[in-house]
């Protein structure tokens, strides 16, 4: 066999402790909670200990949500530690634990970093996921200010930094907005808080499925899974095609024998028949509540959600 007897080539093999899994998770925990604020030098294990009696309580009782806000009220995008701000610094850069919650609104997220005059967190919106954005005025990011409106200083008429980016819920950036809310204002909008975490800036992240865009998530406000009612709801003819499929695998179920051809019935009458089913039901839907108004309940995955859609205030001065 070619290569039998030869002697292992350097590095190709790092022997590791029984314990070195342990020891690469605790580090990454380590990172996940401290991030930057050790600027560089590990903290020992009483300094360790110190900084998460400081923090952890703020971070457990005082955490702010942050997302990327359309018109509608949809959490386009949750905003997260590495997400960067119109300033040029990730959000982790930005102070994110607060001894107090703030009680004028909109809550300011101001930057950390020595001389930069972020006012707050902004996000930028970036269609390629590495290099910055351009203006509408073909400037690049980096020649507008970082101090609101982030007008370019390229002597141009450019008004403050605006991306030519449509949404992939359809609109625009500039109909969007960079929502700071706490825990209640975020329930009251019936959106997910999620579990109390000691991590560094998680921002509006409360699961796997905050990484998605918007329109991906199962319903607009992006609360997850719904309950066992709904996804156990017998299905009917004005289910999409898809599920309208899988009532065959019930053939006791009311939609599964509508499906079938009656005895002497022509194609023509079938699809009458069909059409006039699909009429009847449609006209005994009720629209469901609005998941963005105050008094609405905390339900989820409603299939024909005909309410009239509201803007959330919350613009910086």
């Amino acid at each position: 066999m070619i290569g039998r007897g030869r002697g292992r080539a350097p590095g190709e093999y790092i022997n590791l402790p029984s314990n070195a899994a342990a020891d690469v998770d605790a580090y990454f925990e380590y990172r996940a909670i401290v991030g930057d604020d050790d600027e560089g030098k590990v903290f020992t294990p009483e300094e360790y200990e110190e900084y998460k009696k400081r923090v952890l309580p703020m971070r457990l009782h005082n955490r702010l949500y942050v997302s990327w806000v359309n018109s509608q009220g949809m959490d386009c995008i949750l905003i997260g530690p590495q997400h960067k701000c119109l300033c040029r610094h990730k959000f982790a850069e930005h102070k994110t634990d607060f001894v107090e919650i703030p009680i004028e609104r909109p809550i300011f997220i101001s930057c950390r970093q020595s001389g930069c005059r972020c006012v707050s967190f902004e996000y930028v919106t970036n269609t390629s996921g590495t290099s910055d954005p351009n203006c509408r005025c073909k400037h690049s990011l980096d020649n507008h200010t970082t101090k609101p409106p982030y007008k370019c200083q390229k002597n141009c008429n450019c008004t403050g930094f605006s991306a030519p980016f449509t949404c992939t819920c359809g609109e625009s950036a500039n109909k969007h907005i960079t929502l700071v809310e706490t825990k209640e204002e975020r329930e009251k909008r019936a959106h997910p808080i999620g579990f109390a975490t000691p991590y560094q800036a998680m921002g509006g992240l409360t699961g796997f499925s905050s990484l998605a865009d918007g329109y991906l998530r199962l319903d607009p406000s992006g609360r997850g899974r719904p309950d066992d009612d709904f996804l156990n709801q017998p299905i009917t003819a004005m289910d999409h095609p898809i599920l309208r499929v899988h009532a065959s695998h019930e053939p006791n179920s009311t939609e599964a024998q509508s499906q079938l051809r009656h005895a002497g019935e022509t194609e023509l009458d079938y699809y009458e028949r069909r059409y006039q089913e699909r009429q009847r039901l449609s006209r005994g839907i009720h629209a469901a509540p609005n998941p963005y108004d105050a008094d609405a309940k905390l339900t989820t995955g409603t299939r024909n959600d005909k309410s009239p859609s509201h803007r959330i205030t919350g613009h910086k001065k």
